[in-house]
């Protein structure tokens, strides 16, 4: 009877454990048969592939000194189906949102609702504007979300299609963590919304002459079959493109000695209560600006109403007649052609009726002066006499030599070319005597700037280039290509007399508040009249152009433009105060090296050296005034 018992007992059990057994294999066939019709038939979904973009980035702009100016962020936005969080969860839902995000936690509640009050039931956007880091933390919470099974399928019949937060590329953004300081040079951009995505669009300066290469070159794009998760699959049939990234940008300029130039400027400007004024620092030989200012910049990112005019780069965009500063170029033409004998005088006084509605007069007397002395001293009339010994083509073709009427080639967006008159005008006295000194043409400051390099640098005027190179993602680097070439202005041997001459003019002439101890300084003084409807009225411009240069075989060219001044408006009191102050900040910077042995000399006795010789130059002018029998 036991023995049966147990039998039975053990009936009893097997039996149990053969039901378990089926009901374990038969789940496990249901297990298999659904994981099957999900993942078998090619993971059939509602999509069988993705297709995955990620945008390129616009390129940087980067200084000498490796700051970056200007860069390029992606922003993102995070979007959700309401109909995908589970009811009962839609409080933990804004609660982490909330926290993560930073927003209160009434304003994401209120995303759910349209403005009348409705539920929304689709897709709403939480919140825009996420930088990558914020954006990242949100993918992160995106996955918790899901471990704490707050979404649901929205369709029942194919359950394990699951949508979560989703972060989503939205825009690109154009960063200037410096504001103002190298503006208006480097531009501004405008953000593009045409498309779902936005982008910035380069509109001046530097952003708009560079945006073929800043632009990305291409997208990159992952199209792959995708799992049920969205996972893209690597398989024979994906597509990848890699994203290729703008050319960054690399200047010549340091961004440390820019500011303190644009300090230099802003001084300046309020002394003299200036519309403007601008200044150029660059290499004679090669062209690198390393500083290219104004006093009026703006912050690229907040641009209000009262930036507009500033937002017009004038170092190309602005037209005006140059005035004296145009006489060297003029006494290079002829000394070109052999038609002036430096040591002969050429006699001046004062005034020179040319016709009955015109009459040439200088701001000083002088009787007579050598031609060294007419651009030392400034002479309208010593500087006609010369232009009426040339013809008006070689007039025409001298002024064109140096680039006046041409484009500089500057890297800007726009440049206005200005103009000269015809060879044929210039036959003409009034023609040739008005523009011999600068009147009846009109030129940029960049234009001034490459002329007067030619005088530091045996005749040849540089294209003047404020970018220097451009790398690509790798650090691979490119040449800069360039539309304009430098320019045979004149003869090594013209340049090297007008350079003295220049140097007259700072250490005896008119741009002696220029002068810098213990460096070879050179340069002319312009102040101009402003013309307004045909007339010329009581308004000037004021400028200096020349030269630095020391025994290291460091040679700069520079320039400085006032625009308007008010207060004072002499150029021997703006341009050239302005033109020694750039200078020692250049010393400072170490971009010229003072000779100690000069610039110990004593000031004083520097300045009666200096009074000494003009003493005698004027004795001799006297002496050849008497010989030649000229009162």
């Amino acid at each position: 009877m036991q023995e049966h018992d147990e039998n039975r007992m053990i009936r009893y059990r097997s039996a149990i454990l053969l039901i378990l057994f089926l009901g374990i294999f038969i789940l496990f066939s249901i297990f298999i048969i659904t994981m099957g019709s999900i993942l078998g038939s090619d993971r059939d979904t509602d999509n069988k592939f993705i297709n995955i973009e990620n945008k390129g980035l616009r390129g940087k702009i980067i200084s000498a000194d490796h700051y970056v100016v200007t860069y390029s962020e992606k922003k993102y936005r995070a979007e959700v189906d309401t109909r995908s969080i589970d009811p009962k969860k839609k409080n933990l839902f804004i609660k982490l949102f909330s926290i993560y995000s930073g927003l209160s936690e009434e304003s994401v509640a209120s995303r759910f609702f349209t403005k009348s009050g409705r539920t929304i039931r689709g897709r709403i956007v939480l919140t825009t504007n996420l930088d990558y880091r914020l954006a990242s933390d949100l993918r992160s919470l995106s996955y918790k979300m899901s471990k704490l099974d707050i979404f649901r399928p929205l369709n029942p019949k194919k359950p394990h299609l699951i949508f979560g937060l989703d972060i989503l590329a939205d825009s690109e953004t154009r960063e200037f963590p410096h504001q103002s300081l190298l503006t208006p040079l480097v531009g501004y951009v405008r953000i593009d919304d045409s498309n779902e995505y936005k982008k910035p669009i380069g509109i001046k300066g530097l952003e708009r002459k560079y945006a073929t290469y800043l632009e990305p070159e291409k997208d990159a794009s992952l199209k792959a079959k995708r799992d049920v998760l969205g996972t893209p699959l690597l398989t024979g049939t994906t597509r990848e493109v890699k994203r290729i990234d703008g050319m960054n940008l690399h200047l010549n300029i340091e961004l440390s000695f820019q500011k303190d130039v644009e300090a230099v400027l802003d001084e300046m400007k309020e002394m003299t209560a200036a519309q403007e004024v601008m200044a150029a620092v660059m290499d004679s030989r090669t062209g690198q600006l390393y500083a290219l200012a104004s006093s009026e910049r703006f912050d690229p990112k907040h641009i209000r109403q009262k930036d507009v005019m500033a937002l017009h780069p004038k170092f190309s965009e602005y037209l005006y007649e140059p005035g004296s500063v145009i006489k060297p170029l003029t006494m290079a033409i002829a000394l070109d052609h052999h038609k002036v004998d430096l040591n002969k005088m050429i006699p001046l006084g004062g005034k020179l009726k040319v016709t009955n509605t015109y009459t040439i007069s200088d701001d000083e007397y002088f009787k007579a002066l050598y031609p060294k002395g007419i651009i030392m001293f400034s002479s309208n009339v010593g500087i006609a006499k010369i232009a009426w010994r040339l013809t008006g083509r070689e007039l025409y073709d001298g002024w064109r030599n140096f680039g006046l009427a041409s484009r500089s080639g500057i890297d800007l967006s726009k440049e206005l070319v200005g103009r000269i008159k015809s060879a044929s005008q210039l036959n003409h006295k009034t023609h040739s005597a008005n523009m011999a000194y600068g009147y009846g043409m009109l030129a940029n400051f960049m234009q001034l700037i490459k002329a007067y390099s030619a005088f530091n640098n045996n005749g040849v005027a540089v294209t003047p280039k404020i970018v220097d190179f451009m790398t690509d993602r790798e650090n691979f680097m490119y040449d800069v290509p360039r539309d304009v070439a430098s320019l045979q202005a004149c003869s090594a041997k013209t340049a090297n007399i007008v350079k003295d001459m220049l140097a007259g003019t700072v250490n005896r002439g008119t741009g002696t508040s220029a002068q810098y101890d213990g460096l070879d300084v050179g340069g002319k003084t312009g102040t101009a009249h402003i013309s307004e409807r045909g007339h010329y009225v009581e308004k000037y411009h004021s400028s200096f152009y020349g030269y630095a240069n020391d025994k290291q075989g460091h040679k700069f060219t520079i320039g400085v433009f006032v625009i308007k001044p008010k207060k004072v408006y002499f150029a021997s009191q703006t341009a050239a105060p302005t033109f020694h102050k750039i200078i020692e900040k250049m010393v400072q910077h170490k971009y010229l090296v003072v000779d100690k042995v000069l610039a110990k000399i004593d000031r004083s006795k520097r300045e009666t050296l200096r009074a000494k010789k003009r003493a005698i130059y004027l004795r001799k002018i006297e002496m050849y005034n008497k010989e030649h029998g000229i009162k």
